[in-house]
């Protein structure tokens, strides 16, 4: 057997902090390329059903903007989505590292000392999504004053989505850095049933934003059905091991930049818009929001199976199929954007906002997503990889890119002005920060099995 450190491209070896966490014994090339080949296969499954999950949802916006039509609630609603997925951002964090670390180990073919690892993230997540729910119910007043959200009834449903996303994140992170995607795609369409049915039913007898961001609620209640596996999820292990190691808490810390970068780029501009737009500006935004957001959405499952395979098979084996998955995303995500274009008038028609106004956004906000999108694939290759300082470049990039949205995207068109400018200009840093670390490490041109 062959032991290998993983080492930090930017950082000094971890020194003499020997936990097994930083050593995983490695699997045979055979052994690997087969269980890579499966996951590749399940990857595949899980991105078509999210694909489905997708459309789901779209249906999901139709049916509620018609519902919500003359309330003025349908931006205040998708404002408030916004608002609950960056309460539940540091659980988001964590599955990153878990997942990392996990799929690693589950990699390597040692069942052993993947029980002790699981074990010990399972200790981990579960005191994580304990903190998470108290710093949500902490933050959530504050910082509904400062974004300008009106109700105490709308926060309450913003707190039952939080905990409930929260504690559903705690099962499907283990099963993703497993590579579980059979299952997680199971998931992902429960999750789309629950949500349009609860969400259909109840907003049409009851046109609030509250009943929306409820329905997201009872969407993840479809994780229960991780009970089924909880043997699996549960193996003892007699001697957990805890992932708090000194490599873990660095990788936590970049994966919280990438995190954080991710959603300012992706979601940030909808709590800027709540902070400054009116209702009516709000809701066309929010329309416009919801068709290019659906862009890198619904290629989205390609990074979390890139991610999940690169991260266990690390920078040394071959990249020719992380290469593929990567084209595979961008193509989409470009071949999105130019029917979306096209088909703009169509698509706002479906969802009940085809206004000249919401028209008119749809074009920067287009290209600002696909901006944002190849931004996200080229930080969570960097982050598989362990290209930290690239990773870390990429939360900064996110910082920056929201907080001159925030400073001065005070109108409609001011913010679509920012958005695609800045976030091209992001992708070009980071495209040139990611390609000076390939370099180094020459691992996306290594094409060797």
């Amino acid at each position: 057997m062959v032991i290998t450190t993983i080492r930090f491209p930017f950082w000094k070896p971890i020194g003499k902090e020997t936990s097994s966490m930083s050593h995983p014994v490695t699997a045979s090339t055979s052994e690997q390329r087969s269980k890579f080949g499966h996951l590749w296969q399940s990857g595949m499954i899980f991105t078509a059903a999210s694909f489905v999950a997708g459309l789901g949802n779209y249906a999901f916006q139709a049916i509620i903007s018609r519902n919500l039509a003359g309330t003025g609630e349908f931006g205040l609603a998708n404002s408030t989505l916004s608002f609950t997925q960056f309460l539940s951002l540091p659980v988001l964090i964590a599955t990153f590292a878990v997942t990392h670390y996990i799929a690693r180990f589950h990699s390597a073919g040692d069942s052993e000392q993947l029980n002790s690892l699981i074990a010990g993230c399972r200790r981990f997540l579960f005191r994580l999504t304990i903190g998470g729910s108290i710093l949500a119910l902490l933050l959530i007043k504050p910082l509904s004053q400062f974004f300008n959200f009106p109700r105490l009834t709308l926060l309450a449903a913003v707190l039952c989505s939080v905990w409930a996303g929260l504690w559903g994140s705690f099962g499907t992170t283990l099963c993703q850095g497993l590579g579980w995607f059979k299952r997680l795609a199971l998931i992902a369409l429960l999750i789309m049933v629950l949500r349009l049915t609860f969400g259909g039913i109840a907003t049409s007898l009851s046109p609030t934003a509250e009943f929306v961001v409820l329905a997201t609620a009872v969407g993840t209640s479809a994780n229960l059905i991780l009970l089924f596996w909880r043997k699996e999820l549960v193996k003892g292990s007699l001697h957990p091991e805890s992932p708090w190691t000194s490599d873990f808490r660095r990788y936590l810390l970049v994966a919280a930049a990438c995190v954080g970068g991710s959603y300012f780029f992706l979601q940030g501009d909808q709590l800027v818009a709540k902070r400054h737009f009116s209702e009516s500006d709000l809701d066309a935004f929010a329309a416009a929001g919801v068709l290019a957001r659906a862009l890198p959405l619904t290629v989205g499952p390609l990074l979390t199976v890139l991610f999940t395979h690169r991260s266990g098979e690390g920078t040394e084996g071959k990249a020719s199929d992380h290469l593929k998955l990567l084209v595979l995303y961008a193509g989409g995500l470009l071949a999105g954007a130019l029917m979306l274009y096209f088909l703009r008038e169509l698509c706002l028609k479906i969802i009940g906002r085809n206004t000249p106004l919401a028209a008119d956004m749809i074009l920067p906000f287009a290209f600002t997503m696909v901006f944002a999108g190849l931004l996200n694939a080229l930080a969570l290759w960097a982050l598989a990889s362990r290209w930290l300082g690239t990773a870390l470049s990429y939360g900064l990039l996110g910082v920056l890119y929201w907080t001159t949205l925030l400073i001065f995207g005070t109108s409609p068109d001011r913010i679509l002005k920012l958005m695609p400018m800045l976030a091209g200009t992001g992708f070009v840093i980071l495209l040139v920060l990611w390609l000076i670390a390939a370099k180094r490490t020459q691992s996306v041109l290594n094409f060797a099995d």
